[in-house]
């Protein structure tokens, strides 16, 4: 994980806008210039420790960064062999002679969360370009004066420069003054027609592999266990590959904690080193600015799920040596989440994954990244692993749709067994804001609900539009994401919220509590 900022003129200073972004790659940091091109890195050093690893990358008169994790490094490093000579162990040293060889087709054949630009010398111009699903964070901003563009892993780092910002499309690449789509996870010509019980296999391999893939790492790793499905999933998987007790870490609120009881119960089965971390509403209340600051977003479901997961990664990060995390998020906009219950028919329920996983860029990945980032922490995600991804969108809606009374059947019908215990496997799905303890969000609705009289919030929610507060809560978080990004709502496309369209989903909360299918969930 790191950050990085590359601009199309020399004429800029970008120091002042890497100490923006340091928490991302607090050991190194280095900035180049190769023409008009300044291109700068902060390094937080996963893959290849020693300086052989720094960025930027130079190869000929091409000049890279990149924030990317390359699972399929060693083939492509076998592969270049023969031309390419690699001098350190970092996973990114590949990228530069890749592309020489297969210019942009080389981003469609990465196994790899990344976000990456690079001069390219044979064009003389920049290219750029981010992972399908959109796990790594990039930015891109148009300069005054004609002076052309600007890229960097988060906007605080670009808005001392332009507001003519915008976030970078996933599974796109920027060459030749143009975007162009590569991603192929979305594109769906036909769907599989694999059985139930071909499926199921099917998603418990492609799941190991993307756990074990992603237990390469140089540094200290550590799991985000939340006793729900997917966290613990991931935890067994690795438990069960590794020869050592894997260390997990699970949060709730000192009054309510849902999700510690159920994570306890999870580590005791794995036989993993656990710590749980309680906080208060003290806790929450004092860090609302700070975490709306490192998200970019004032979206509602992503602020409360954030603060959670926020001051976890900040205790880690003051009391561990960890630098990765494994987290479980991306698996419910593939499965299905409690709203999804409600989809209509199976054409509708397709398409609403589609639209999620289209845009889960904005939401829970974004989350994860800069909950971990800001506290200099690396994010990997199994569940948006591309070859995972990519089947369970394939497969025929009919099969993941809720047939048999509890969500995500499919999933945990592949993890039937010894994997988890049958409490943990079969348990029904808490929203993490909400499991974290429910009193965390009735905590930060009393506080919103204290900021405003119903005279100030009906006056105020009509100065913001693109889309418009419609509660007291996500006007405050609308006015403070106003003060530090000023006329960038555009950068989330609108709140998190179940398909309004769709009957019993017209709710005015975006917390699956409010649904009326929620029942056990949490408890």
């Amino acid at each position: 994980m790191c950050g990085i900022i590359v601009s199309e003129t020399k004429l800029l200073d970008l120091s002042s806008a890497g100490e923006r972004i340091i928490a991302r790659g607090p050991d190194q940091s280095q900035i180049m210039v190769l023409g008009n091109h300044v291109f700068l890195f902060n390094r937080l050093a996963i893959m290849g420790l020693d300086e052989r690893g720094m960025q930027p990358f130079v190869h000929g008169n091409a000049m890279l960064v990149a924030n990317a994790e390359i699972y399929n490094y060693a083939s492509i490093r076998q592969n270049l062999l023969s031309q390419y000579e690699c001098v350190g162990g970092s996973d990114c040293e590949v990228l530069l002679p890749l592309f020489e060889r297969e210019d942009v087709r080389m981003f469609s054949s990465l196994d790899a969360e990344f976000a990456m630009v690079l001069y390219d010398p044979k064009r003389g111009s920049l290219v750029a370009a981010r992972d399908p699903i959109g796990i790594r964070p990039l930015f891109y901003g148009i300069l005054p004066d004609g002076q052309g563009m600007i890229f960097a892993s988060e906007a605080k780092a670009l808005i001392l420069f332009t507001q003519d910002i915008h976030p970078f499309p996933p599974g796109h690449y920027y060459a030749d003054g143009k975007f162009t789509r590569f991603s192929t996870v979305l594109s769906i010509d036909s769907f599989l027609m694999d059985s139930l019980d071909v499926a199921s296999l099917r998603i418990r391999e492609l799941l190991e592999e993307a756990v074990i893939k992603r237990l390469s790492s140089d540094a200290p790793m550590g799991f985000l266990l939340s006793g729900g499905l997917d966290s613990s999933l991931v935890c067994a998987i690795a438990a069960r590959h590794l020869n050592y007790p894997i260390r997990t870490f699970s949060i709730g609120m000192d009054t309510d904690p849902i999700d510690l009881k159920y994570a306890k119960i999870v580590a005791q089965y794995l036989g993993t080193i656990h710590e749980e971390v309680r906080i208060t509403k003290d806790d929450v209340l004092s860090s609302l600015v700070e975490v709306i600051d490192a998200l970019e977003t004032y979206d509602i479901t992503t602020i409360r799920a954030s603060m959670g997961m926020y001051l976890l990664a900040k205790h880690i990060h003051q009391t561990t040596d960890i630098k990765v995390l494994m987290t479980g998020e991306v698996s419910d906009e593939l499965f299905g989440y409690k709203y999804t219950d409600f989809a209509p028919d199976e054409a509708s329920f397709q398409a609403e994954c589609v639209k999620r996983i289209d845009e889960i860029y904005m939401y829970d990945v974004l989350r994860a990244d800069r909950c971990l980032a800001a506290n200099s922490l690396e994010a990997r995600v199994p569940f948006g692993d591309i070859a995972f991804a990519s089947y369970v969108m394939r497969l025929n809606p009919s099969l993941k749709m809720n047939k048999y009374n509890q969500g995500k059947y499919l999933l945990r019908r592949a993890f039937e067994g010894d994997w988890l215990p049958k409490e943990i496997l079969h348990r029904e799905k808490a929203a993490f804001s909400d499991a974290v303890g429910h009193s965390l969000v009735d905590d930060l609705k009393e506080y919103a609900d204290a900021c405003y009289t119903d005279d100030e919030f009906a006056l105020r929610k009509q100065m913001y539009t693109n889309p418009s507060p419609f509660t007291k809560e996500s006007l405050l978080y609308r006015e403070i994401f106003e003060s530090r990004y000023p006329n960038m709502s555009h950068w989330v496309s609108d709140y998190w919220m179940p398909n309004k369209s769709w009957q019993g989903c017209d709710v005015s909360d975006p917390s699956a509590r409010v649904l009326s299918n929620y029942g056990k969930s949490g408890k």
